[in-house]
Parts: structure tokens; C-alpha cells; sequence
């Protein structure tokens, strides 16, 4: 098949390809714009699919990002369900499995991460994963009242899952190897008022427990390493993500947990972008330490930013990593990175709400954890991921003081 008219091409049609081809037009690009994904479904927000398209009473339908109308009247060229397969820098395109070519003024990597798959599982419709919103319709079906739910993995995919199959009535325990839940950005004391919260609402959780086998011989049975045997009518497996980097791979692109990039979000070639969770990046606001992210808002922000670099902006990543999970009525919520703190000091919000400070050995404060019931932290958490922004240096009196505003710590 003969190549389309060169243009801005973004592989990779989720959260970050398309708030880029968005930006992109938005900053003045009238130029094409190809927008090219793996799957059938218009684009969509992730996000709901472990809690709203598994509890909610009716129908599940996704929640677009782009819509038809939408796409047209911003005159991008959506490819669906033909994925990128190879990328030739030379001819500046990009070859998709059925044989059509997309050349490229830039491109734009956009690829995500996919879970993490578990050697021992077995190939069985009841042993799932959790990324598409197929995969959310096929556990959903799965889920009725009283079914048991084997959930691999404590990460905040898993617990949210948890949470949503108790919701649906189902019983429900999860599994986790390592020796607390949310071991990976969470603070302890955190991690365990989240394990309350799933107990109080009956859940099990077995921590520090490894999996010996995963078993299909009519029903599904799991056996830990302690001899115990869990049988299930559902295993779901979350135990993390992995970038999606072949096709960068492939190309002879530089890969460092991810696809490497600048501060600009530029690869190894600077024809060729990357955002999202498929990129790892140097963080000023962190010594320039290279981290990747698994978050809704960084794709958001990084997708916009990449666009406009495309266009020639020059514009570094600045931006304060924010995550935030909701379980039941609580939500959590984390501005900034808690490694190398050397000191946390707590402030109550009441209600049993409470956002956990972590400082720096100079003063600086890194990051802010926080949860409570409904939106009890998100203002705090604002605030503080301001304060973060501004590497400012608080007292830690003044963090732990309710009659200290942190809107007064800004202003100062």
C-alpha cells in the first residue's frame, strides 16, 4: 500500500496519544495528524475500569476521550485496530500490521504499559488481567454475588479491584508476596489504613505469601507456598505493569526503564518523542533522577507537553508526580516521590483523615500522602504539591499544626 502524506504521527491511542493530538491543534498545528491504536474502541479514560465498569448498575460503557465528532472536527486520523510493527528512522515512517506506511514529520511513542504476567498462571477465561475495557466487561461477567475472587497482587489495581467485587457481593482475598500491601510510593502507615479499610468491609489479605501454583482441574485453585489452597471461581493477577517498548526497541532507540528521554521528552532520535507510561525521564525537581510513571495525570501532562515540543517549544517536564486510588468511600492521594526522605511528620485532618509530610535531611519536602473519607486531603494535597513545586523548606511544626494553613506556607 502506497504512504500517507507525511504529518505528526503518535502510536499509542490511549490517555497520552490522545490529549497530544488534541494539544495539537490547540497550539496551532493544521498539518496531519495520525492517531494510531491497537484496539477497535475510540479512545478512553483507564482510570474507571477497576471501579466504575465493574460496580456500576447498568451496562458499562466506556468513558471517551475523543469522540467521533469530536475527531473529526479536529481533523485527526484515528488508525484503530491495526497496530505500529516497525519503525524505519531512515524513511522517517511508521509500518502497521497491515501493511500501510504513516511517514513522519515527528513521531510521537505513546505505547503505555502492559501488566505483568505471571509464569505460573494457567490459560483459563477465569484467569484474568486487568488494562482494556474488554478485560473489564470479561471480569465484570465473572462477578456475581457470593463468587470467590482470588486477587494476585496488593497494588493499588489490585485493591481497587477488591474493593469493587466486594461492592458486587462477591467474597473476596488477595494475595500478596511481599510483606505489607502498596509496598511500592506508599508510607506504612497508610498502607495499613487502606488494609483496615478492606478488612473492616471483608476482605482477606494474605501478605507475605508466595504462589506455588496456579491449578485448573474444574475449578481454579491457587497454592501458596505454605501449603494453604485458595479455590476461586476468579483470579485476577495485578502485580504490576511493564513499558511497552519493542517498537522503540526495534528501532535502535536508547531504552533505561522505558524508552529513554530528555527533560524535553525527546529520544535518542529527535524526530522521535515519548510520554506516558512507556517513558522514563530525568526529574529536575529530584536531582535529575530518571523515574517512569504509571499515572493518569502524567500521561495528561506529558502527552500536552510532548505536543507541543513537537512544534518546537523546547519546554521541560516540571511537573510534581501526582497519583491518587479510590477504595470504598476513602480516597488516597500522593504528590511528589518519598524516597530519600529523611524525616515524615504527620497532620490530622479529623474525620480520620490524616496526609503524611516527607522531608528531606536539608528541609526540603519531597512528597505528601494523604487519606481520608470523600475529598478530606485533596485541598491539602494541592497545597502541598505547590509547596513541593516551589522546593520549599517548611518547618515541621508547621506541617503537623492544624492552626498552621498550608495556603500560609505558600503565601510565605
Amino acid at each position: 500500500m502506497t504512504a500517507m502524506d507525511a504529518g505528526m504521527v503518535i502510536v499509542g491511542a490511549g490517555e497520552c496519544g490522545a490529549r497530544a493530538a488534541l494539544a495539537l491543534r490547540e497550539h496551532g498545528y493544521d498539518g496531519p495528524i495520525f492517531l494510531i491504536g491497537e484496539e477497535s474502541h475510540l479512545p478512553y479514560e483507564r482510570p474507571p475500569l477497576s471501579k466504575e465498569a465493574i460496580v456500576g448498575a447498568d451496562v458499562p460503557v466506556a468513558k471517551m476521550i475523543l469522540t467521533g465528532e469530536s475527531i473529526d472536527d479536529a481533523g485527526i486520523g484515528l488508525i484503530g485496530s491495526s497496530p505500529a510493527v516497525t519503525i524505519d528512522r531512515a524513511a522517517k515512517n511508521v509500518r502497521l500490521a497491515d501493511g500501510r506506511a504513516v511517514v513522519y514529520d515527528k513521531l510521537l511513542l505513546a505505547t503505555g504499559a502492559v501488566p505483568r504476567r505471571l509464569p505460573l498462571a494457567v490459560a483459563d477465561p477465569r484467569v484474568c488481567y486487568l488494562r482494556t475495557f474488554d478485560d473489564a466487561l470479561a471480569i465484570r461477567a465473572l462477578l456475581t454475588p457470593g463468587s470467590r475472587v482470588a486477587i494476585v497482587g496488593g497494588g493499588f489495581i489490585g485493591l481497587e479491584l477488591a474493593a469493587s467485587a466486594r461492592q458486587r457481593g462477591a467474597a473476596v482475598t488477595v494475595i500478596e508476596a511481599q510483606p505489607r500491601i502498596l509496598m511500592r510510593g506508599v508510607p506504612v502507615e497508610i498502607a495499613a489504613t487502606v488494609h483496615a479499610l478492606h478488612a473492616d468491609n471483608g476482605v482477606e489479605i494474605a501478605c507475605g505469601e508466595g504462589i506455588v501454583a496456579i491449578e485448573d482441574d474444574g475449578d481454579v485453585r491457587i497454592r501458596l507456598a505454605n501449603g494453604r489452597v485458595i479455590e476461586a471461581d476468579l483470579v485476577v493477577i495485578g502485580i504490576g505493569a511493564t513499558p511497552v517498548t519493542a517498537l522503540a526497541e526495534s528501532a535502535g532507540l536508547a531504552i533505561n526503564n522505558g524508552i529513554a528521554v530528555d527533560s524535553r521528552l525527546r529520544t535518542s532520535d529527535k524526530h522521535i518523542f515519548a510520554a506516558g507510561d512507556c517513558c522514563s525521564f530525568p526529574m529536575a525537581l529530584y536531582g535529575g533522577r530518571r523515574v517512569r510513571l504509571e499515572a493518569w495525570r502524567n500521561a495528561q501532562e506529558q502527552g500536552a507537553l510532548a505536543a507541543r515540543n513537537m512544534l518546537g517549544a523546547e519546554l521541560e517536564h516540571t511537573a510534581v508526580p501526582w497519583f491518587w486510588s479510590d477504595q470504598y468511600d476513602f480516597t488516597l492521594q500522593i504528590a511528589g516521590l518519598p524516597e530519600g526522605a529523611a524525616s515524615v511528620v504527620r497532620r490530622d485532618l479529623g474525620g480520620g483523615a490524616f496526609i503524611l509530610f516527607h522531608l528531606a535531611a536539608d528541609g526540603q519536602l519531597l512528597s505528601a500522602s494523604g487519606i481520608g473519607p470523600g475529598n478530606a486531603v485533596a485541598r491539602n494535597i494541592r497545597l502541598a504539591e505547590m509547596l513541593i513545586a516551589r522546593q520549599a523548606r517548611p518547618e515541621p511544626s508547621e506541617l503537623t499544626s492544624s492552626d498552621v494553613k498550608l495556603k500560609k506556607l505558600l503565601a510565605a
